[in-house]
């Protein structure tokens, strides 16, 4: 029979929060992370550290869409040690609970946890990503398509998923093309409030 402090147990949230370049992911996931008391953990960031490691100067503004970022891009796709570590360790820190997981390949990997995603349209990315990084739309266009070519085979030939095309893991799509940054968090918020902390 169960004690009363087993019935009053709540499940560990884990959340996950993925979208392709320039849907404003990173920013929104940090402020959600802080709002439901989360630990947060960024598998892009892991990544950069492991690059680090590699001996590449991570200092370079927008640094995913430069030509280092790119480079690396280039080594991963040749090695999957990098995103290999980088996985495990986000499954494990799920396995933990009480996290926000802000990752392209957990959606995928992980068994559970409310998984959302953040749709936009590649025009209206490169027009955000140009703005943040300081570089000029044709610039941005270029780059990002580098960049998501160059990704999306890594996790095809790793996990045999399509990044941004095979949405089936997820609970919760969201197109972020005519909301600002506020609405898209005020959004979730009610998402989350409403489906994720009821179960």
């Amino acid at each position: 029979m169960p004690t009363e402090e087993t019935r009053r147990a709540t499940p560990k949230m884990v959340l996950c929060i993925s979208g392709m370049a320039g849907t404003g992911k990173s920013t929104l996931a940090k402020k959600l992370a802080k709002k439901y008391n989360l630990k947060y953990y960024s598998g892009g960031d892991a990544l950069k550290d492991l690059a680090k490691e590699e001996g590449y100067d991570i200092s370079v503004a927008g640094w995913w869409e430069s030509a280092i970022g790119l480079q690396f891009l280039q080594t991963r796709l040749s090695d999957p040690k990098f995103d290999r570590a980088v996985d495990d360790k986000l499954l494990s820190y799920a396995d933990q609970g009480n996290v926000l997981l802000d990752s392209w390949t957990m959606p995928w990997l992980l068994k559970s946890g409310y998984k959302i995603w953040l749709e936009a349209s590649f025009e209206r990315r490169a027009a955000r990503v140009a703005e943040r990084d300081g570089m000029t739309y044709e610039e941005a266009l270029k780059m990002l398509d580098e960049k998501e070519s160059r990704t999306k085979a890594i996790y095809k030939s790793l996990y045999g998923f399509t990044l941004g095309e095979d949405l089936a893991p997820f609970d919760f799509v969201l197109d972020t093309d005519n909301l600002n940054a506020n609405e898209v968090y005020e959004v979730l918020c009610q998402v989350i409030d409403k489906v994720v902390s009821s179960k």
